[in-house]
């Protein structure tokens, strides 16, 4: 650990504080429907896609009429996007020639892409196309971020509501992230990144002779990236165009584009904590909130700084002492352009924020910093979590700090104003309950299975455990990271993997949209002096010791007996 690498830390940290006022303030007045400096241009625009699609924008939703549009629309996107996989060897934009997808992997391709996880059971530039990648996956890498944001909204609008039967209108609200906050952000960020050196073309791929061997050719693959990138990282998506990912000089050419990739996954979940406080008129509570999601990220960038910087005691003949030239600690599986502190907050930020992009491969991690960032997923989407999802997580952990605080007073929780009765806690335990069911119930099936789960393992013992540990939780967190030593194209994980993206993804989006639609629906009354305030550190503390608590009682057993018990191994001096 050193001084620069904790240097760069706190230029993000307060380059990212700076933002969320702003940013947080523009969503507020995009999600309210008020007039923002976009409107003259986008403002016919939006009616026009009203008139086109026939949506009667003054009309809102109940929940239920909500959560069925969202579910029809991701069903219908997800069938169009499977299908174009299927038949991308007919159609145009394929200067490759490349086949159609086989029937599994484009199963769960089109899972991974409507909701939002984006694992990639595949290599991009051998297997996708590019009207593949631009109209099937990059279309979806707007439209899943839009789902995540506009259900968030719908139920900040349910805690600010009273008495209504209505949280919004899930058309409207689709429309207007899409129009006013995804595509001006990513074209911007889009050209940013094509003034860095990342290709946005249509060309073939070039074949250069390398100077030292003129006979070995190698290909260059091309594309359109920039713009893919620059959703995949705004959307908190993290589907790379190419198979390394953000370790991709195409994809991530400088330390300056490695910098603002970090700052954009953070960008809009930060900026909507200010979205909260602003919309529900409780400034300080946003603030609270913000800095409950800012202490976990700290902590686990600490963690993982400090794990990766202590020599691995299983490599030999490398330096991991540090000096003038090499950095000190792991490098195995680190991007040597970045470097360790870099790395960790990549690593850190991209499983904080259900991402899933990576700029080094954490299967190399040390057992303790790949379980800091195994532990960021398991948390469940609250550490500023993807666009939308890590705030409507962390806001069903704060239903349950609020209700604990009122049992430890013994009154009747309140929220800024709602009562948290029986219908609430259990929406929220249900939230709570689903993410753990999916992972470790399929990661144990698949333990079981030698034929089906453990063949596809490059590694046994506890870090294969680990290995596929990290698939199923990946995957039910909407994350798409992966431990890279599982190779998950096979039909059983491809299937089985999909499944789990659907269930933690829409099985856990109905708990909070109902939740939602009950608190609309209560009367708002004013606070007393048995009121647990929501927005003071008292309630961060409590907040934080919630998540954490639960977290660790949920899933300290297998995690000790993976990373735990191998990190306990190597530093017994032996690898079984």
């Amino acid at each position: 650990m050193t001084s620069n690498g904790w240097l760069q830390f706190a230029f993000f940290c307060l380059f990212l504080l700076a933002t969320v006022r702003p940013v947080g303030a523009y969503l507020a007045r995009v999600l309210e429907g008020r007039r923002t400096w976009l409107h003259p241009v986008l403002g016919p625009c939006e009616r026009l896609v009203y008139r086109l699609c026939a949506v009667k924008a003054d009309r809102e939703m109940e929940w239920q009429e909500y959560a069925f549009a969202l579910l029809g629309f991701s069903a219908v996107s997800l069938l169009a996007t499977y299908a174009l996989e299927r038949v991308q060897g007919w159609l145009p934009f394929n200067p490759q020639h490349l086949g159609a997808v086989p029937p599994d992997l484009a199963w769960n391709t089109a899972v991974s892409f409507t909701t939002n996880t984006n694992w990639q059971a595949y290599t991009p530039e051998t297997t996708m196309s590019y009207l593949t990648q631009m109209a099937g996956l990059a279309t979806h890498n707007f439209l899943s971020a839009a789902v995540g944001i506009v259900v968030a909204i719908a139920l900040v609008r349910g805690i600010r509501r009273t008495e209504s039967d209505t949280i919004g209108n899930f058309w409207v609200d689709m429309t207007r992230t899409l129009l006013y906050v995804l595509l001006p952000g990513c074209l911007l960020f889009a050209l940013f990144l094509v003034s860095t050196g990342v290709p946005q073309n249509l060309h073939a791929y070039v074949t250069a002779h390398p100077l030292e061997l003129p006979s070995h050719l190698q290909t260059i693959a091309q594309g359109p990236v920039a713009s893919q990138e620059a959703i995949k990282m705004l959307g908190t998506n993290g589907g790379g165009f190419f198979n390394a990912n953000s370790a991709h000089p195409y994809e991530n050419p400088t330390p300056l584009s490695n910098f603002l990739e970090i700052l954009s996954i953070f960008l809009i979940p930060a900026g909507l904590t200010y979205t909260l406080g602003q919309m529900t008129g409780s400034h300080g509570h946003g603030w609270a909130v913000l800095a409950a999601m800012f202490v976990l990220f700290a902590m686990g960038f600490t963690a993982v700084y400090a794990a990766e910087s202590q020599p691995h005691t299983l490599l030999h003949g490398a330096a991991q002492t540090g000096s003038a030239t090499a950095p000190a600690g792991n490098m195995e599986g680190k991007e040597v352009r970045n470097g360790i502190a870099e790395s960790a907050l990549f690593a850190t930020a991209t499983t904080d924020a259900s991402c899933g992009a990576v700029n080094g491969m954490h299967d190399s991690y040390t057992p303790l910093g790949g379980m800091v960032l195994l532990v960021n997923i398991m948390l469940g989407e609250v550490i500023f979590g993807g666009v939308g999802a890590g705030l409507y997580g962390m806001l069903i952990f704060v239903v349950l700090a609020v209700f604990i605080a009122g049992l430890m007073v013994g009154r009747t929780p309140e929220y800024l104003g709602k009562k948290i009765e029986a219908y609430d806690v259990k929406m929220a335990m249900l939230y709570v309950l689903i993410f753990p069911l999916i992972l470790l119930s399929l990661s144990a099936v698949f333990v079981l299975l030698p034929k089906v789960g453990l063949s596809s393992l490059a590694n046994h013992g506890p870090h294969g455990l680990t290995e596929i540990l990290y698939a199923f939780t990946s995957a039910a967190g909407n994350n798409g990271s992966a431990f890279a030593g599982l190779n998950a194209n096979t039909w059983w994980y491809n299937v089985t993997l999909a499944w789990a993206m659907l269930a933690g993804r829409f099985l856990m989006l109905l708990p909070v949209l109902a939740l939602a639609g009950n608190l609309a629906k209560k009367r708002s009354t004013p606070p007393s002096t048995g009121t647990f305030p929501v927005h003071t550190p008292m309630f961060t503390v409590l907040l934080l010791g919630v998540v954490l608590i639960l977290g660790a009682l949920t899933f300290f057993p297998v995690l000790s007996l993976g990373p735990v018990l191998e990190h306990l191994q190597l530093h017994a001096g032996r690898l079984f």
